[in-house]
């Protein structure tokens, strides 16, 4: 049986152009270091990259969670350390203005107390980029409101906020809330109505008075105390889980590599072989195609 030039010279034209593609592969792989950059390079190892890149995706956004996360929980802890310094001299004030009855000195007390409620309503006011830190979720107005009389002087605060908090995913199963509670909120606003209290009891040298605004002082510094400490638990829990989903990230990032980069050496030795039955491949062709249809014949 004989076969025709035409389908000799189809079937070498395709087994170059077989190894040209192929060559030409290997000269991508060892350029940019990667062995994958179509699906059909190894289609079942680019579904697992997939897989993998879509996990990387959402550990980053975990990752900027908790970044956000761990920024308002210092922001928050940061406000309540500023307002403790003031209960601490607050409560201070009251215990010297219950043991005198000197009217010069209980003015100057209540002058002082009253400056710190300027400070506190300004704290209490704080906010953390465009949200109000203590205002639970209703981020968009001042939670506290002093209501003042006619020399502009705080005579009650209250508060506007409210008490829910909105959790912050922090991987698919865990999240936690970085705001402070409603039980805080509310302390501040207890702690602000104290301070009126103690200025007006230190202003009418009423020592009794000043004695029992001095122990709700006492009383909403606990809950400063207790907010602070679960502040530091949760920007703990935050740490804790950056590390996990560092180490996490890592891995992603070695399982990745070991699907898409090329093994150099391995890679160089193919590119060399396929370089060589290139090269062999077209001195057979020219050899083979300058046989003529006499040569059939004889």
């Amino acid at each position: 049986m004989r076969i025709s030039s035409n389908t000799i010279t189809e079937n070498l034209v395709r087994q170059i152009q077989q190894l040209g593609t192929s060559q030409a592969k290997l000269q991508a792989q060892v350029a940019g270091g990667q062995r994958l950059t179509q699906a059909e390079d190894d289609p079942a190892a680019m579904g697992r990259v997939l897989n993998l890149s879509t996990e990387q995706r959402a550990m980053a956004q975990y990752a900027r969670n908790a970044n956000r996360a761990l920024e308002l929980s210092q922001a928050s802890t940061s406000g309540l350390q500023q307002i403790k310094k003031l209960s601490d001299r607050a409560t201070e004030i009251g215990v010297l203005g219950a043991g005198t009855a000197a009217p010069e000195a209980m003015q100057a007390y209540a002058a002082e107390i009253n400056q710190l409620i300027e400070q506190a309503v300004q704290l209490g006011n704080s906010r953390f980029g465009n949200d109000y830190l203590y205002a639970g979720t209703a981020v968009d107005a001042a939670p506290f409101t002093a209501l003042r009389d006619a020399q502009d002087r705080v005579t009650s605060v209250s508060y506007d906020g409210n008490t829910t908090q909105s959790p912050i995913a922090l991987s698919e199963t865990a999240s936690v809330t970085a705001g402070t509670s409603g039980a805080t909120n509310q302390g501040i606003t207890d702690f602000l109505n104290h301070l009126v209290a103690l200025r007006d009891a230190l202003e009418a040298r009423d020592s009794a008075a000043v004695t029992v605004a001095e122990t709700g002082l006492i009383t909403t510094e606990d809950v400063l105390v207790s907010s602070l400490a679960e502040q530091g638990a949760i920007q703990m829990r935050i740490e804790v889980n950056q590390a996990q989903q560092q180490d996490r990230l890592t891995d992603l990032e070695k399982l990745v590599a070991s699907e898409v980069d090329a093994d150099l050496p391995t890679t160089i030795v193919h590119l060399n072989q396929t370089a060589t039955a290139y090269q062999a491949a077209l001195q057979s062709a020219a050899s083979i195609m300058r046989i003529s249809l006499l040569d059939y014949i004889k």
